[in-house]
């Protein structure tokens, strides 16, 4: 039997060696100059001369970075009241950074292996959100994992239903599982309550609901957006850089292909976010190579509204439990990914920091790290909370008011795409929605009050 791979056995053609130098790449930065590669490998190192993060040099950094934020973004912290709604846990890709999923053979009728996963039908997901339409949310994100009976629409499943070999594709007909987790039409339309703006449909998915047609992700999307998709989340991304890819998720979407189903998105007018998911098996060239494709990327579609550097939360993933990594970023590696972010994305205007990810004191430093946007009140979040993160997936308004105030900074609440709902006054309460935390993916109202106010799925 072959031993697994370890952190030790690790080497890529791309390290964080440059012939820049730290000075000079700060200079450039601070004189609002376009960066390369290289000056991001020297700022995010702060240098590649000598080992280990120079503390004097990351602060010169951070502070280049607050002040761009300062002068492409004022003295505004930003944030949302929305809802996390991902749909199942269902999947098989098999990515080692991850402990949401469940393998997908646990949610089969004839299985006799207990799932902790769920599954929620296209009615449910209807309920929770217009359950979380009346306590004021306007924003619902899903991010869901890849289940084998998850189709695009009607159409789709009947290729599916009649594809030669359904195994290469990745698909099991409902009918084999307690829960079916419908169409992502279904879904999309289901979450569609009221005026919410439906923010859903990664890459990764999109990649799901083409698999067996010959269909481009124009067409994906262009389907999912007549349903009633919105914006989509730049997740799935990891680090598009294929080298770490084939160690932390071999299964999943290539690198190419993010970017393809990302313009994709762009072109049938679909606003959208990019992310970065860094401090596992990646090196900071491999972070700036990363930071580059999204620039690029932003110069063709000019549709990236924000880009959330996301910290790899190690201790439940399997990446952690066989010994391939020791750990996650540290905090000197967070501050540095947020400031040269903010640098580097010259064409990004928000950045934002994750208080799920860095907790509260830490999520407020990375506002004065170049970050301006502090996410949202979530509802729920299972994601990093099975990852073994330790922080909330609940923020109130009153909670928001009190912590940017605290910091000298002004609350704005604001939409998926940053246009601003209202500036708050912390001097002037109440402050917004009251709103109630459910962290579990179940509806926040008790069984009787969902059945007395319940919604049917096609209104």
């Amino acid at each position: 039997m072959e031993r697994p791979v370890t952190e030790a056995d690790l080497t890529f053609e791309h390290v964080p060696e440059t012939d820049q130098s730290f000075e000079n790449a700060l200079a450039k930065a601070r004189d609002g100059d376009r960066l390369a590669v290289d000056d991001a490998i020297e700022l995010l190192t702060t240098g590649t001369e000598s080992e280990g993060i120079d503390r004097r040099r990351k602060e010169r950094v951070l502070e280049a970075a607050d002040r761009r934020r300062a002068e492409e973004v004022g003295e505004e912290v930003t944030f949302i009241a929305n809802l996390n709604n991902n749909v199942t846990t269902a999947c098989n890709v098999g990515c080692l950074f991850c402990n949401f999923k469940d393998a997908a053979h646990t949610f089969e009728s004839d299985t006799e292996i207990e799932t902790a996963g769920f599954t929620k039908t296209p009615a449910e997901s209807r309920e929770i959100v217009a359950d979380a339409v009346d306590r004021g949310i306007y924003e619902v994100t899903s991010v869901s994992g890849l289940h084998p009976a998850f189709a695009l629409d009607e159409e789709h499943r009947e290729i599916l239903d009649d594809h030669p070999n359904p195994k290469e594709v990745n698909y099991k007909p409902p009918e084999l599982y307690d829960t079916s987790p419908g169409t992502y039409t279904d879904q999309i339309s289901a979450m569609s309550v009221d005026d919410v703006h439906v923010h859903s449909m990664t890459p990764e998915e999109a990649y799901h609901a083409r698999r067996g047609t010959d269909w481009s992700y124009e067409e994906v999307y262009r389907r999912l957006k007549d349903a009633g998709l919105d914006t989509v989340p730049g997740t799935a991304a990891e680090i598009l850089v294929e080298e770490v890819r084939e160690v932390i998720c071999p299964g999943k979407i290539s690198s190419d292909g993010w970017l393809e189903a990302m313009e994709a998105a762009a072109n049938v007018g679909l606003g959208m976010t990019a992310t970065i998911m860094y401090g596992h098996v990646d090196n900071e060239a491999h972070r700036a190579m990363h930071l580059k494709r999204i620039r690029d990327l932003q110069d063709r579609t000019g549709n990236i509204t924000e880009f959330v550097p996301l910290s790899f939360i190690h201790q439940n993933t399997p990446l952690f439990e066989h010994d391939v990594v020791s750990g996650g970023p540290s905090i000197d590696e967070d501050e540095l990914l947020i400031a040269v972010s903010r640098l580097f994305l010259d064409n990004v205007e928000h950045i934002q920091s994750s208080w799920v990810k860095y907790g509260d004191e830490q999520g407020l430093k990375m506002l004065s790290c170049g970050a301006d946007d502090y996410m949202g009140t979530i509802l729920s979040e299972e994601i990093t909370k099975r990852a073994g993160g330790g922080y909330g997936e609940f923020r109130s308004f009153d909670d928001y008011v009190e912590m940017i105030a605290s910091i000298g900074r002004v609350p704005v609440e604001r939409s998926t795409d940053y246009e601003r709902r209202r500036v708050i006054d912390p001097d002037d309460p109440p402050f917004g929605p009251r709103l109630g935390p459910k962290a579990d993916g179940t509806p926040l109202l008790t069984r009787a009050e969902r059945d007395e106010r319940a919604v049917p799925a096609d209104d």
